[in-house]
């Protein structure tokens, strides 16, 4: 696959791609899957190669949106998904059908772009998540992410290299104040 030049987008490994599908296994055929900071695409496209129903980049850098075009018009992949030009933010105010699983892997310079996400409203219970679904964000390892965001609460971490898998899906119980913001 294609990615763009430079540093700004950093491509999932194909190792760390490949414990992620390992793990979602059972969960991928004829899922509603959304790749938010999707880069060259390569998590979302190996989503559709594995079954899923549907796919959702999205992406606004020009250079990962290139990439990201042309590694789709490379493999021949026509249809089963669907590309959002903007910023991830922006997307899920105008996204109605759920997901069942949502990849979140924006740039390690950009932390701040985890609790953007995990706090918008409809991750954490409107029309974006599906009820069972889950959140899988991508981050430093040295970096960990906090166990609980609003109603997400992580319930499994992949540590591979410099890179780790937190798993997030909606809480069972309510949160309990301190305890909620620990790594």
């Amino acid at each position: 696959l294609l990615a763009p030049p430079g540093l700004a987008t950093r491509p999932t490994s194909d190792r760390l791609r490949e414990s992620l599908f390992s793990i979602l296994a059972p969960q991928i055929a004829g899922a509603a899957f959304v790749d938010c900071y999707a880069g060259s695409g390569a998590v979302g496209i190996e989503a559709l190669s594995r079954g899923a129903r549907q796919v959702t980049f999205i992406e606004n850098a020009p250079a990962a949106l290139a990439a990201l075009r042309a590694n789709l018009a490379a493999l021949g992949i026509k249809e089963g998904f669907h590309i959002e030009a903007a910023g991830v933010p922006a997307v899920f105010s105008r996204l109605t059908q759920p997901c069942q699983i949502l990849f979140l892997d924006p740039p390690y310079d950009q932390a701040y772009a985890y609790e953007r996400v995990f706090e918008a409203p409809p991750v954490q219970v409107g029309p974006l998540l599906d009820s069972g679904g889950i959140v899988i964000a991508e981050h430093r390892r040295k970096q960990p992410l906090r166990q609980r965001y609003g109603q997400l609460e992580r319930y499994r971490v992949l540590e591979q290299g410099d890179a780790a898998l937190s798993f997030y899906q909606l809480a069972k119980r309510p949160a309990s104040a301190p305890a909620a913001d620990r790594p």
